[in-house]
């Protein structure tokens, strides 16, 4: 049995992908273990599907915050840094974050966006692959840095795109191979470390 790293999650939606992190980790040689699901939503539907596989939830709204990004991002960390998480995996996390909290997990922090970065960065990735006629798409697991979606690349999956291909149709096949490459990035980059 591997010595097991803390890992937080933090989601705002319906967590497939912490799903993933959680099966991956259930298996006794992967190398870390979820210590924290977090949501800075309180209607995000993976909260329950954490808690019903038995990992710690905590909801930190941003909402009473305001504007005050960095303070919202201190009440996580601390959560965060709490519950004795060594890394952050980002699933669908919907927040722009700050100097604060990424220079403070440098390193430690992974994301998983739905495209080829650096193509098509941000939100509607398979509208805009389709649009613009590109032949192949895919999930790009990457370091957090202050720049939405530039961070250091770790791992890429492609698929490629179908004549009729819809929006729907290709999401679906590249959250497939979401479900593979983060934990597969996740193991790889901890034992790297």
């Amino acid at each position: 049995m591997v010595d097991k790293t803390p890992v937080a999650i933090l989601i705002s939606g319906r967590g497939s992908n912490m799903t993933s992190l959680i099966k991956a980790c259930e298996n006794p040689d992967f190398p870390a273990r979820i210590v924290l699901v977090l949501s800075n939503r309180p209607d995000a539907p993976g909260l329950e599907k954490a808690q019903e596989a038995g990992v710690k939830t905590l909801c930190i709204d941003h909402k009473p915050f305001g504007k005050d990004r960095a303070a919202h991002e201190k009440a996580v960390d601390e959560a965060v840094r709490a519950a004795g998480a060594q890394y952050i995996c980002l699933a669908g996390y919907m927040r722009v974050l700050t100097p604060y909290l990424v220079k403070r997990w440098e390193n430690r922090m992974l994301n998983i966006h739905p495209s080829l970065l650096p193509k098509f960065p941000g939100l509607h990735t398979h509208e805009a692959a389709i649009k613009a006629g590109a032949r192949e798409h895919g999930c790009t697991t990457h370091f957090v840095t202050d720049g939405v979606d530039e961070g250091p690349i770790l791992a890429q999956a492609k698929v490629p795109i179908h004549p009729h291909d819809t929006p729907e149709t290709l999401a679906a096949r590249v959250l497939k191979e979401e479900h593979l490459l983060y934990p597969a990035t996740l193991a790889t980059v901890i034992l790297a470390s």
